[in-house]
């Protein structure tokens, strides 16, 4: 999409408003002349704008003046005063709001901004870092296609983009958004296991992070389902069934599931204010 007469403002100079704007940059989606961004931590700022080449300013109604395509980066718990303090300045028929709050509803952020604004939420992850981010996103009440697809267009400069119904946002946050932590969980664990087996730590996160890589460019290039990769790895009677065999036992995949329906909870709890 044509983004090339618009503006990025980002509310909130965290690491994935930091992964976005490299991944704009990179893709020449926009230049950094025609990004601002917020926040109060001067250090922040002067990443954005000394190494980046994006403006960087102290106060979110200077990215409310500047820019069309806003981008919501801050805790869940500060946006109501954020929304709150942007209400008077933003344009409904100019701007558009993309928030990446986890937990935070549609109509939550329509209710704190004027009549008939357009809002998006978007839950990425941080493998936006790297470029392999995994992001969704939905539409609220008067949100249009264009927006949509604007707001795509952004995101998927820093990895794969999926459109999604509002319901579905929470249990996107417990398996995409969240989920890079339960992968670097397990391969704390392997790391453990690998040094008490006599592998250095350095060896065995070598080891691990190479294995985990591998074993998820397989998954993506091949097609094929998880459990068909694990059974041609597993040979009868072989080291991987007794390792599979424990996992099972110890109830490993059914404790992985509700992991991640506690943290499509907490979303839900966050959304709500809690």
């Amino acid at each position: 999409m044509d983004l090339s007469s618009r503006t990025l403002g980002l509310l909130g100079a965290g690491n994935m408003a930091e992964a976005l704007v490299r991944g704009v940059i990179k893709s020449k989606l926009l230049p950094p002349q025609r990004m601002v961004v917020s926040d109060v931590a001067e250090a922040r700022r002067q990443l954005f704008s000394l190494e980046l080449g994006v403006r960087a300013v102290p106060t979110n109604r200077e990215v409310c003046a500047a820019a069309d395509l806003l981008v919501l980066c801050v805790k869940p718990q500060q946006v109501d005063e954020v929304l709150e303090d942007l209400k008077p300045a933003f344009d409904v028929s100019r701007q558009v709001l993309g928030s990446i709050c986890a937990g935070v509803t549609s109509a939550r952020l329509e209710r704190h901004l004027p009549a008939g604004a357009r809002v998006i939420r978007i839950m990425p992850n941080t493998p936006m870092l790297v470029g392999l981010g995994a992001s969704c996103l939905c539409g609220g009440k008067h949100t249009r296609d264009e927006d949509l697809r604007a707001y795509e267009a952004l995101f998927s400069s820093a990895g794969i983009v999926l459109r999604v119904e509002e319901p579905m946002m929470d249990a996107v946050t417990g398996l995409s958004g969240s989920g890079p932590a339960y992968l670097f969980y397990l391969v704390e664990a392997m790391v453990e296991a690998g040094v008490a087996e006599g592998f250095t730590p350095q060896q065995a996160l070598q080891l691990a992070s190479r294995t985990c890589l591998g074993a998820a460019k397989m998954l993506e290039d091949t097609g094929l389902a998880p459990d068909e990769l694990r059974r041609r790895v597993t040979s009868p009677n072989g080291t991987t069934q007794a390792a599979v065999e424990r996992l099972d036992a110890d109830g490993v995949k059914s404790k992985v599931a509700a992991a991640i329906r506690r943290a499509a909870e907490r979303s839900r709890e966050l959304g709500k204010g809690q």
